[in-house]
């Protein structure tokens, strides 16, 4: 048994964990592990947003652009690309790419086909929209937590190996501890986000971040799941988990989520595939926490799954939390209606 927490990331703690020192988790769950060199990695998730069906090939076309874009040099690691419906009815296609360094990112963020196709005009003349929301924690802000050990999605893929079974999962406060900086820091939120628009481009609209902003991404993969562990996935889980992530997603302002997508996996032509996983902006990590612990909608979904969990072979769950320092953070939406992603709460300055 090992600390989730990397040894080269450990420090003297001031904060405790939330268990005892002989605490033993019911069952095993495994860590993404990186490196010494890994200091940054940056998500970058590229939507494409659109309403009604006649937009549906222009939307997939830019989907399929941005894709391309990932091909160039210095491109993600690891991309994914998914489909939602959101609250307000509009279509949703997200190109989610992971690079291991900002250096890189930058490097392949300031390529001419890139930078000029989003900045563009033609962006704001198209007949969908498009955001970007691109974050960059350090190694000691994020954590991972996987049911398996093996090809791993999202960050884990960009990671340079896999933990021995470790120690702190399968208790309330888990999360926290798993994360690095956290030996040291509460993690509170500090400030607002701010919406800014430009005069000369009031199609596009600029969310600035603060500090300690928590991302999580959650996911299920039943692909390779046999009859009886599909119907298990399909039948029990997934329900109460879409009932719990419909409630964040239509009344995230009442316990502090900025924004809930629960997205499903597609191909280049739209076409699903059996993977999804839930991308939740939150005010702060207590309020993830407090939200998991506490409301009903969430405690459906841990009750069940530990209720289910020895029975699971080839479903694959995992999890990736994050938290960032304000100038780790761009949120960039063109012509997106505005309860989309951080616009929703954002504040608007007001003008003298």
């Amino acid at each position: 048994m090992e600390s989730a927490v990397d040894k080269h990331l450990q420090c003297p703690r001031t904060r405790s964990r939330r268990v005892a020192d002989d605490y033993r988790p019911p069952f095993p769950m495994f860590v993404a592990r990186a490196a010494e060199d890994l200091t940054h990695v940056v998500m970058g998730y590229f939507g494409v947003q659109y309403q009604g069906p006649e937009h549906r090939a222009e939307a997939l076309a830019a989907l399929r652009e941005i894709v391309g874009h990932f091909g160039l040099d210095d491109g993600p690691g690891e991309y994914d690309t998914t489909h939602h419906q959101d609250r307000e009815g509009a279509d949703n296609l997200i190109a989610v790419g992971y690079w291991r360094d900002a250096g890189r990112y930058q490097r392949w963020l300031s390529r001419p086909e890139v930078a000029g196709w989003w900045n563009s005009a033609d962006r704001e003349r198209a007949g969908v929209g498009f955001f970007r929301e691109i974050v960059s924690p350090r190694a000691d802000q994020f954590e991972t937590l996987y049911a398996f050990t093996d090809g791993f999605p999202g960050v884990g893929a960009i990671m340079d190996g896999v933990s021995g079974e470790i120690e702190e999962h399968g208790y309330w406060g888990s999360m926290r501890d798993r994360l690095p900086i956290s030996q040291t820091d509460w993690l509170p939120a500090r400030g607002q986000t701010v919406a800014v628009t430009d005069a000369a481009t009031p199609g596009r609209v600029i969310v600035r971040g603060h500090d300690n902003i928590a991302l999580i991404r959650s996911g299920q993969d039943w692909a390779d799941a046999g009859d009886d562990e599909r119907s298990l996935y399909l039948d029990e889980i997934e329900p109460v988990l879409r009932a719990g992530m419909d409630f964040v997603r239509d009344h995230g302002q009442d316990v502090g989520c900025y924004s809930n997508r629960y997205v499903r996996y597609i191909d280049l032509d739209g076409n699903p595939i059996d993977k999804s996983y839930n991308i939740g902006h939150w005010r702060s990590l207590d309020l993830l926490e407090r939200w998991s612990e506490s409301h009903p909608t969430h405690l459906r979904i841990f009750t069940t799954f530990f209720r289910v969990v020895e029975q699971l072979d080839k479903l694959r769950l995992y999890h990736e939390v994050s938290v960032f320092d304000a100038k780790d953070q761009y949120y960039e939406y063109i012509n997106c209606h505005p309860a989309t992603g951080m616009l929703r709460d954002a504040a608007v300055p007001s003008v003298a």
